[in-house]
């Protein structure tokens, strides 16, 4: 378990701890700053930012900055985070996750009057754990719709669906989802 104080100056030694040999040993040309979250945004609120700079900051940014996530959830792990602090912690490059978070919250609002209006389900694409707990949080004041997540990792994505639709809608998804024929 991480032990430090949520502040910059408290994880930063931590961090740099592991993250400049990280850093070093995959000959990345980055710098990064640990400093007070300046994010203001309903959905996510963390403590700590890390904002990269540095040659190689395009690397990170690659495939739905993959790198950039994939940094972060090492971090994540080698600090021993637990799991209900890990939204603590945010990995940034050039605002990429922050206007990240406002198109997720823009794709589940448009979703979710899809789903009002037609009365069908909306499937989004896999994505992170952290990416679908922003879907849920943009959706949780809307009584005419439920998020749920479904599926099995890496394939694990959020539905959106009517108020009142029936559970059965639930399990023929995941039978989609793992594959398995209707019956």
């Amino acid at each position: 378990m991480a032990e430090f104080e949520w502040t910059p100056q408290g994880a930063k030694p931590a961090i740099d701890a592991f993250l400049k040999p990280l850093l070093a040993a995959a000959g990345l040309d980055l710098d990064y700053q640990v400093r007070a979250s300046e994010l203001e945004n309903e959905l996510i609120t963390p403590d700590i930012t890390i904002e990269f700079e540095g040659e190689d900051t395009d690397l990170l940014l690659n495939q739905r900055a993959e790198l950039l996530l994939a940094l972060e959830q090492l971090t994540l792990e080698a600090l021993r985070i637990r799991h209900e602090d890990r939204y603590r912690l945010l990995f940034d490059v050039d605002d990429y996750r922050v206007m990240r978070i406002e198109e997720l919250r823009m794709s589940a609002q448009a979703a979710a009057g899809k789903v009002r209006r037609t009365g069908a389900s909306f499937h989004f694409n896999p994505m992170t754990s952290r990416e679908r707990r922003i879907l849920h949080l943009a959706l949780r004041g809307d009584d005419s719709v439920t998020t749920a997540s479904e599926g099995v990792a890496p394939r694990r994505h959020i539905v959106i669906k009517p108020a009142n639709a029936p559970a059965s809608a639930s399990i023929d998804a995941l039978r989609n989802t793992l594959g398995s024929p209707r019956r």
